[in-house]
């Protein structure tokens, strides 16, 4: 079943303009279709792996020879992300890309950049990561241009500028570890680094992946390119960007190179602790007195995903733990908040806070999901993003980064502060010939926005059988650290 979920999403990619000449509203069911396939796919690979791994031999060629593909827990977290979001975007596609034209080409480039993200999920070596990236990567800059107005553009412009440079540092680390120790299977890599000392060109490479890395999940002070590229994509796409793109281009495989194949350091886990409180604090002071409402999303994202690799870099089990669970949920309420803004603008033909008012009159559904995916992003109980939150401040407490653990509690604080405006502006303040004429979102981008928010909501109040089912997983495959190896190649 493995490569099913590269075969599915490429063949929907092939098949969509095929048939969309016969038949154009043919396309965007094809790309549905597969969507919930792979869903579906992701939620059995939790029963599949076990606390074990999966690999597939490509070819029959057993790694290290051949290439391999790799499902294991944290994997399975990763495809459960890409492609729940996935689904629930393509869902709200269905009705909001009806004002482009061709809208089978976007049909044809989101699958494409499904199955980018999802082999790049389930590489087991480093030159198909690299590979799956670059497929992902000039997905997302197509769809970032896919209204061709000017802003879009040049956001996208900037886009494959910066992420060109990325691509460049990534791969010359990648050539700097074959050069090494000759070979690019990451099992194999991990099992023959651990016979040698981590010399200057191992410690160069890693340098080169936290830079690459950090710019494709736009830490600061990497995070130039995203403040225009979010506002500027069609809303469907900046739910992909911030939802799944940086966590699974720039966090996961981070992750995965820094803890599974070249080893964790107290100097690396110093470096993810400072540059994840750097990105916490500065994203949400640059959200603060945003008035756009996708470019406020824009840096809270940069905000939030400080928080995913500060718990990360504690290297804690509970902290490890804390940050993978903010992972997902982020990919859920800053998504649903995208999707908010987008049937704002689809609504009202603005992004301005200031040109909007009284939409919880006209958009109640809008403005209801919107109120919980605010509240979620800001940390209040019982929702998602509450549980995430705690569990990183009481890892950093544990760990003894007190100052780290206060920089995340007045982040949230801030992050209160600036979603309250967005709500008080939005949709409960009352304004005289002012979005009088807006109209609820159609059928299709509503259910997609209360799909989401029941899962802001439920997995907030199940957020203990997810953790202990998937999250924990997730988190030994990390803390194992080079044993990876050993769950790839036996022995």
């Amino acid at each position: 079943m493995v490569p099913l979920f590269v075969i599915i999403p490429l063949a929907a990619a092939f098949l969509i303009p095929l048939v969309a000449k016969v038949r154009q509203d043919s396309a965007r069911w094809i790309a549905n279709t597969g969507a919930w396939l792979l869903l579906c796919f992701s939620i059995a690979s939790f029963w599949w792996v076990k606390n074990t791994a999966i690999v597939y031999s490509v070819g029959g060629w057993k790694p290290p020879f051949g290439i391999c593909m790799v499902l294991d827990s944290f994997s399975a977290l990763m495809l459960l992300v890409i492609n729940l979001v996935g689904c629930i975007v393509l869902l709200y596609s269905l009705d909001y890309i009806k004002k482009y034209t061709s809208p089978h080409l976007y049909y044809t480039l989101f699958s494409l950049l499904l199955a980018g993200l999802n082999g790049l999920a389930i590489s087991g070596d480093l030159f198909n990561l690299y590979v799956f990236l670059e497929i992902s990567s000039i997905a997302s800059y197509a769809l970032i241009a896919f209204g061709t107005e000017a802003e879009e553009l040049e956001a996208s412009f900037k886009y494959l500028v910066l992420g060109s440079v990325a691509d460049v540092l990534i791969l010359f680390g990648i050539g700097v570890l074959y050069g090494r120790v000759s070979t690019l299977n990451m099992a194999d890599l991990a099992r023959s680094l651990q016979g040698i000392s981590l010399a200057d060109p191992v410690l160069y490479a890693t340098a080169l992946f936290l830079v690459g890395f950090g710019l494709k999940t736009a830490l600061v002070p990497f995070h130039a390119w995203l403040p225009d590229a979010h506002p500027a994509a069609p809303a469907p796409m900046s739910a992909m960007l911030s939802g799944v793109v940086i966590k699974v281009v720039g966090a996961y495989a981070l992750t995965r190179v820094i803890f599974n194949v070249i080893g964790i350091t107290p100097l690396v886990s110093t470096v993810l602790i400072v540059l994840g409180v750097i990105s916490m604090a500065a994203g949400v002071l640059l959200a603060i007195g945003q008035w756009d409402f996708k470019r406020l999303l824009a840096y809270h994202s940069i905000s939030q995903i400080g928080y995913v690799i500060f718990g990360i870099g504690l290297g804690t089990p509970l902290g490890v733990a804390g940050g993978l669970f903010h992972l997902f949920n982020h990919s859920l309420f800053k998504s649903l908040l995208f999707l908010n803004s987008g049937a704002v603008e689809y609504a009202t033909g603005t992004r301005d806070l200031r040109k909007v008012a009284g939409l919880s009159r006209s958009m109640p559904v809008t403005s209801a999901t919107s109120l919980i995916a605010s509240l979620s992003i800001a940390g209040i109980p019982p929702l998602c993003g509450f549980w995430s939150k705690l569990i990183i401040i009481i890892a950093a407490f544990q760990a003894n980064h007190i100052a780290g653990a206060v920089v995340c509690i007045l982040t949230a604080l801030v992050t209160l502060a600036s979603f309250l405006k967005v709500q008080q502006y939005a949709f409960l303040r009352v304004v005289d010939n002012v979005s009088r004429e807006a109209r609820e979102a159609p059928l299709f981008m509503r259910a997609a926005m209360i799909g989401l928010a029941l899962l802001c909501i439920a997995t907030g109040l199940f957020f203990w059988p997810f953790m202990e089912s998937v999250i924990k997983p997730a988190a030994r495959v990390i803390l194992d650290g080079v044993r990876y190896a050993g769950m790839v190649l036996g022995g």
